[in-house]
């Protein structure tokens, strides 16, 4: 008995075993209709004895056959978890609430909510905004912003939500034709993500934002390096409205990639300008330049190149003197970008090391308040667009951005929402199973371009619909017009601060005035001080570099 007590982790096994030659016997002597259990339980049996052989999984070997149903469960333990488990708040990475949110806007159908909030007003992070007793109505809800400064011929009015990049290749075709078919319909802009411009995002004839990468995909020599002629010729496709040198992107900065040569296709060997057959390499930093002034002469060059197209840059904020060194190469050479996209550390990805995604840059609040100081410390914020990314999905996403210092706003994932994600997190695998986030044909073809791109439109439409609405109860005219005065914070449980107090905007010029130094801003003039045009490299530690205290031991032995 105790040996079967001990040993019981076994007995699905020998059950298994045991019903396989019950149902020979049967099948032998009683009916051939029992051959329907041999070949089930005989199936299981063969699992059985061959994971107690197998070496690579231990729980296999000890509980042979009923080990497998751990590994079932864990195969779809998101949606287990989504579908059954989260409540309609818990951010994984988005809430039950916000996508379905945007589903229903997508769908035009009701989203409305009965019985009052379900968020935790008194819980520290809450934000709300201010409104007015003298609230206003907009009946216009297209609301946009031109882009591109003196230097810039063909300037962009740019919708205040717009799609945020994402390649074909990690979207599928028909996600990205569905995407860009309803960036037409609603007027707004669909940026291409590094992946450049595809058969798909040429057919769908919307309006482009053409991303340039470290890869230089869409207008690169054999070698990778950059090239002149491909670009003139991509940028002169009349589809593109900006150029946006990506720096880095939110979810990985830092992080360069690679497409395996089995995963390069026909259709994006056509669109990257990439062989098959090979890997296709994207570095982590670019290779035509590698200082702040170079950044800056780049860009002039693409807009020359590009016929005088709004061009501009995207990255996560990381050391903060680094872009200030970019602000100082502004200054210098007397070139300025166009716009500045902010993209914060919470943004999406189709794959990302776990370290970058959870612990590796700035997230889009504070970069945004960031960049924004620094542009208007140093004098030139009223001649740069700022663009922003990481989460925005409600038009109180999009009015809270614009309060902090962003002109208008871009989303990925919320895009993926209106055309049916299901937030799987299976991206990476190819295995989406909406058919968005996959090259699998079959997968893709459950993805309807024509419906798809009126979900896309429509969550627009009604987006901006509902950003008029925050708009007019706050007592505004135009969402451009919302200040951090017009939101407040929750600090603590019993403790909450204006928006100018969480989220300050600093004077005018204060970097650059030559004037006695602004008390609290300390830290401001310090990294300003250390940041230079010419490298990114630091000049000096600030606190002095680190010594380590000599072996104590050791002085002591030697003595």
């Amino acid at each position: 008995m105790k040996f079967l007590i001990l040993n019981q982790r076994y007995a699905v096994l020998a059950g298994v075993t045991l019903l396989t030659f019950a149902s020979l016997i049967c099948a032998a002597v009683v009916d051939v209709w029992f051959w329907v259990p041999v070949v089930i339980f005989g199936a299981l049996m063969v699992v059985g004895w061959f994971d107690l052989r197998q070496t690579r999984h231990s729980i296999l070997r000890n509980y042979p056959v009923s080990g497998h149903i751990r590994f079932i469960l864990e195969s779809f333990r998101p949606e287990i978890r989504q579908y059954m488990i989260e409540s309609d708040q818990d951010e994984v990475p988005f809430s039950r609430q916000s996508r379905g949110l945007v589903y229903q806007r997508a769908k035009g159908v009701e989203d409305k909510r009965p019985f009052g909030t379900i968020e935790e007003v008194y819980s520290s992070g809450y934000a709300w905004l201010t409104h007015s007793v003298a609230p206003t109505s907009i009946t216009d809800i297209d609301f946009r912003v031109r882009v591109g400064g003196a230097a810039c011929k063909q300037p962009y009015d740019a919708s205040l939500y717009n799609i945020s990049a994402m390649s074909f290749g990690s979207l599928s075709g028909n996600a990205i034709l569905a995407l860009n078919k309803g960036a037409k319909k609603g007027g707004f802009a669909h940026d291409t993500g590094e992946g450049s411009i595809s058969r798909y995002h040429r057919e769908g004839g919307g309006d482009l934002i053409y991303q340039v990468a470290s890869g230089y995909f869409g207008c690169r020599n054999d070698d990778g390096t950059f090239s002149e002629e491909r670009f003139a010729e991509t940028a002169s496709n009349p589809q593109v409205k900006m150029i946006e040198v990506k720096l880095s992107q939110g979810a990985k900065p830092g992080h360069g990639g690679m497409l395996p040569a089995a995963k390069i296709t026909p259709e994006i060997s056509e669109a990257r300008g990439i062989p098959m057959g090979i890997d296709c390499i994207s570095p982590a930093a670019h290779s035509t330049f590698s200082t702040p002034v170079g950044l800056m002469e780049f860009i002039a060059r693409l807009r020359d190149l590009s016929g005088g197209k709004p061009v501009g840059f995207k990255l996560c904020i990381g050391h903060r003197r680094e872009f200030m060194c970019i602000v100082k190469a502004m200054l210098k050479t007397g070139i300025l970008p166009d716009f500045i996209v902010v993209d914060g550390k919470e943004g999406g990805t189709g794959a990302a090391p776990v370290e970058f995604a959870n612990r590796v840059g700035m997230p889009m609040r504070e970069g945004l308040t960031f960049v924004h100081n620094a542009l208007r410390g140093a004098g030139v914020r009223d001649q740069i667009k700022i663009g922003a990314a990481g989460k925005i999905v409600t038009a109180f996403d999009i009015a809270q951005t614009l309060a902090l210092g962003a002109d208008w706003c871009n989303a990925a994932r919320g895009f993926m929402f209106a055309l049916g994600c299901i937030q799987a997190q299976s991206c990476h695998t190819n295995h989406c199973p909406v058919g968005i986030a996959t090259q699998d044909p079959l997968r893709q073809r459950a993805l309807n371009v024509g419906d798809k791109s009126d979900r896309v439109a429509r969550f627009h439409h009604n987006t901006m619909h509902a950003l008029a609405e925050i708009t007019g109860a706050a007592g505004l005219t135009d969402p451009r017009n919302f200040m951090p005065y017009h939101f407040m914070v929750r600090q603590k449980d019993n403790e909450f601060l204006d928006g100018n107090e969480a989220y300050p905007y600093l004077p005018e010029g204060f970097l650059v005035s030559g004037g006695p130094e602004i008390e609290g801003l300390h830290d401001w003039y310090s990294r300003w001080d250390r940041a230079s045009a010419e490298t990114f490299a630091p000049s000096e530690i600030p606190f002095g570099p680190f010594k380590r205290h000599k072996n104590v031991v050791t002085e002591k032995a030697a003595q």
